[in-house]
């Protein structure tokens, strides 16, 4: 694979796949020619030589178990005679199974890479160190970064955190990780992420808790652990997360550094591994304003129908170029719920609050305001999550089904053997989200999250409306500083609660899909103290801007 990639630079690998077919078949040909003359009879006998089949016709047993699931009657004759026609329907998949399948393109060379020893590893950020080269020029040259371990690259291994896919490497390269090539970027391996990407805290990695880089003993937030911690580190200049409850601003917020959680749709989700279709996205984590807006000019925009949670004629602005460090005119709401939760830490909540109103000296309109749909949105949001992550993340082997787009299909292969041999060796976390989920599909129906989707759009109705009169909502992005990693002895009660105690106020705008940033306010006890401003859905110029502006601001009162 890796000489196919360095011979084929710039070409999609739907191709290199189409050529090692024609290699097979001229081969195959070749051998029958040499067989005594009868090449003419192999090429007609061909289609009558035993192949196993793409799909095993389900025997009666098999279907009496699955119409026992769904409580449906049904004699060995009836259950015959379906399998009869079942039968016939089997040779359709292996008609697909023959068939070519149009993959992501990988356009530039590389080499496997590595998994680092401990030594060079001692935050437990990198799952795997590769040094892949984009092109010359463009946007991110000299830029290096990390990819969070549930990104598609090409060649390099993903296990995404967990056992049920160790051992996968991808063929293709995810839309994101294409464009940050294309666009100069250096790509120095695989961030290290939290189990299925399922907690908040690090803790879960099946390699190991993920250090704080501030404090060894703390964790470093999640689910895209490593990345925070690699930009926090030095380590790279940037890195790719993806947040469906927070995964991008909790650890860039417990570390110290930028994350921007875009509007739903803004950047493609092309052959990432999902969470929850509805809630997921990626993004940028950077040391600085700057850095995140210029490396979301590069991931975001249209992928031409490959990702159908993206709008069509999707435009996107030059970040970098719409920064300033004034806000005149910009009016700043200070949202009173997300503040004074039962498990907030007051010196939490006053930094946020002196930064938010610190931008009064930019020449923007500060004041508090009261947005009751806040702590409503997480009881829909939570409803949404249990059933949805067991529906797409677990049951649907990584994709779903029934919408039109691009599936990693060898991902889902590896899933599915991965779940059917591996489950036992799953987190808490993502056992009880494949238990509780089903439970409530069996016992209602999906009634309640096809109620909580409907709700959803009330609120985010809610929310545009607020929007009307204020360009930036701000709260805390987690309400207490960075956590103790739990020890050993942590009882199953108090693992799961450290997963997702800290996304009460970032849950919310996955669900409505409003762009959400966090920025260091600062230090309290030698821990950061990230804060989240939340902008207008495909206004990520005027949500930049604001944290661009601050950012400046901050660094000039540091220095005073």
């Amino acid at each position: 694979m890796q000489h196919l990639w360095q011979n084929t630079r710039k070409v999609p690998l739907v191709v290199t796949s189409i050529l090692r077919s024609s290699v097979i078949v001229t081969r195959m040909s070749t051998s029958s020619s040499d067989s005594g003359g009868r090449s003419d009879a192999s090429t007609a006998d061909h289609d009558k030589i035993y192949k196993a089949p793409a799909v095993r016709v389900p025997s009666v047993n098999q279907l009496m178990k699955i119409a026992s699931k769904f409580n449906m009657e049904a004699t060995t004759e009836e259950l015959q005679q379906y399998r009869e026609f079942m039968a016939f329907s089997c040779k359709s998949f292996d008609v697909v199974d023959s068939l070519p399948e149009p993959l992501l393109p990988v356009k530039y060379p590389r080499t496997p890479g590595y998994r680092p020893r401990p030594e060079e590893n001692k935050l437990n950020a990198w799952y795997w160190r590769c040094d892949i080269k984009g092109a010359d020029t463009g946007k991110l040259a000299g830029k290096t970064l990390a990819i969070k371990d549930n990104v598609p690259v090409a060649g390099v291994p993903m296990m995404n955190g967990s056992y049920v896919l160790e051992g996968y490497v991808p063929e293709f390269d995810a839309t994101i990780v294409t464009r940050i090539l294309d666009a100069g970027g250096r790509i120095l391996g695989k961030a290290a992420a939290e189990d299925m990407c399922s907690s908040g805290n690090s803790c879960t990695s099946v390699k190991g808790a993920i250090r704080n880089p501030h404090n060894r003993e703390l964790s470093a937030g999640g689910s895209s652990s490593g990345s925070g911690v690699l930009v926090a580190s030095g380590e790279v200049n940037m890195a790719i997360g993806c947040d469906q409850g927070g995964s991008i601003r909790l650890p860039a917020a417990w570390c110290g550094v930028v994350g921007l959680k875009p509007t739903f749709g803004l950047v493609p989700y092309t052959g990432i591994l999902p969470v929850e279709f509805t809630n997921d996205h990626t993004g940028p984590i950077a040391k600085t304003v700057f850095d995140t807006a210029l490396l979301l000019e590069v991931i975001a925009g249209y992928d031409n129908g490959l990702d159908p949670r993206q709008p069509v004629n999707l435009e996107v602005p030059e970040y970098t170029k719409t920064l300033a460090t004034k806000l005149p005119g910009i009016r700043i709401g200070i949202v009173k719920e997300g503040f004074g939760w039962p498990n907030s830490e007051e010196d939490v909540d006053k930094m946020v609050k002196k930064a938010a109103f610190q931008m009064i000296v930019l020449e923007a309109k500060v004041e508090e305001i009261s947005v009751p749909e806040h702590r409503l949105a997480n009881h829909v949001y939570t409803a949404i999550g249990w059933e949805g992550c067991a529906d797409m993340m677990i049951k649907g082997c990584g994709t779903g089904s029934q919408y039109k787009g691009f599936y990693p299909s060898s991902a889902v292969n590896a899933l599915h053997r991965g779940y059917k041999t591996r489950i036992n060796d799953e987190s808490h976390i993502v056992k009880t989200f494949l238990l509780f989920g089903d439970y409530l599909k069996q016992e209602y129906g999906g009634y309640f999250y096809a109620k909580a989707q409907n709700i959803r759009m009330d609120i985010t109705k809610a929310f545009d409306k607020v929007f009307e009169d204020y360009d930036v909502l701000v709260m805390p992005t987690i309400p207490f500083k960075a956590l103790k990693l739990p020890n050993e002895g942590i009882t199953i009660p108090e693992t799961l609660h450290q997963m997702f105690n800290m996304c009460a106020n970032t849950g919310p705008y996955n669900l409505t899909g409003h762009p959400a940033l966090t920025i260091n306010t600062g230090f309290s006890n030698g821990l950061p103290v990230g804060m989240m401003m939340v902008g207008r859905k495909f206004d990520e110029s005027t949500l930049l801007k604001v944290a661009y502006a601050y950012e400046k601001l901050r660094d000039k009162i540091e220095c005073s």
